[in-house]
């Protein structure tokens, strides 16, 4: 998955080029993880408009946004979509367990998943606020319902700075034993099939492009 050079952003990377499990490839330009855009400028701004992107979804909590706002704020391709329970809350959960991350936050990355199937034809990019924790569980679900294999999808989590793969793997197996499956945590959370599909068919190649 190859790293962006976008200016004023330290891990910005498309996941496009990951091999699914029956010899398929994640497309290229259809979905990008990102850091925080705080930093961005003009030169920045310019490389996410060549790149096709018509959809940007920020997973930071509303606080997050509010008292550090997105430069796209007010850009019609910004989405605020929070994938996480509100630390301001009164949830009790270490933001370092995914484990619990997934299972107080179903609603959240629920919308913030269908907000991808929802986009319109281009390229998706998501962040928050490193790019790694509520990023990469989204990322990662996504991989999942286009078929790249577990290994793949936590090698590729990994590449951003102090994320090891087995936050992913061991959130996986979380998800196999207490839902009976990644795909069936997402449709009990409330998910469709359809957005599920569309997902698929946005990532892989071969599909109709979205």
């Amino acid at each position: 998955m190859p790293r962006l050079a976008w200016p004023d952003l330290r891990n910005a990377r498309d996941v496009g080029g990951a091999r699914t499990a029956d010899g398929g490839r994640i497309r290229q330009r259809a979905l990008v993880r990102t850091d925080n855009h705080r930093r961005l400028g003009a030169a920045g701004l310019a490389a996410l408009r060549a790149y096709g992107v018509s959809r940007v979804l920020d997973l930071r909590w509303r606080a997050e946004a509010e008292a550090d706002p997105s430069p796209l704020a007010a850009d019609p391709r910004y989405r605020l979509v929070p994938a996480c329970f509100d630390p301001t809350g009164d949830e009790d959960i270490p933001p370092d367990s995914y484990r619990l991350l997934v299972d107080a936050s179903r609603d959240r990355l629920a919308a913030a998943f269908t907000a991808i199937a929802q986009a319109p034809p281009g390229a998706v990019v998501v962040h928050c606020h490193g790019g790694r924790d509520r990023t990469g569980v989204l990322v990662a679900l996504a991989l999942h319902v286009a078929g790249v294999p577990v290994d793949a999808i936590a090698a590729d989590y990994a590449l951003t700075e102090g994320a090891p793969a087995s936050m992913i793997t061991n959130t996986w197996v979380h998800l196999h034993g207490r839902y009976g499956g990644v795909t069936d945590y997402l449709l009990g959370s409330g998910v469709t099939p359809a957005q599920i599909s569309a997902v698929r068919a946005r990532l892989t190649e071969g599909s109709p492009a979205r």
